[in-house]
């Protein structure tokens, strides 16, 4: 289960991943669980974004809400 913090940066990865500050703990934690992973840009720079199973993780939780 995800805290509310790791749930809260699983949306923002989802929907505003250049919002994310990197230093933010739940983003590793979410790394080490894979629901995100780290994609390489043209410009060196890395960006967060769902995995599949992130993206099922929040699938889920929408349809018991």
């Amino acid at each position: 289960m995800l805290s509310p913090r790791e749930f809260a940066t699983l949306l923002l990865v989802k929907d505003a991943p250049d919002q994310l500050q990197w230093d933010r703990a739940e983003l590793g934690t979410l790394l080490e669980r894979q629901l995100v992973k780290l994609e390489e840009l043209a410009s060196e720079n890395k960006r967060p974004q769902l995995t599949a199973a992130g993206d099922s993780f929040l699938q889920a939780i929408a349809r018991t809400h």
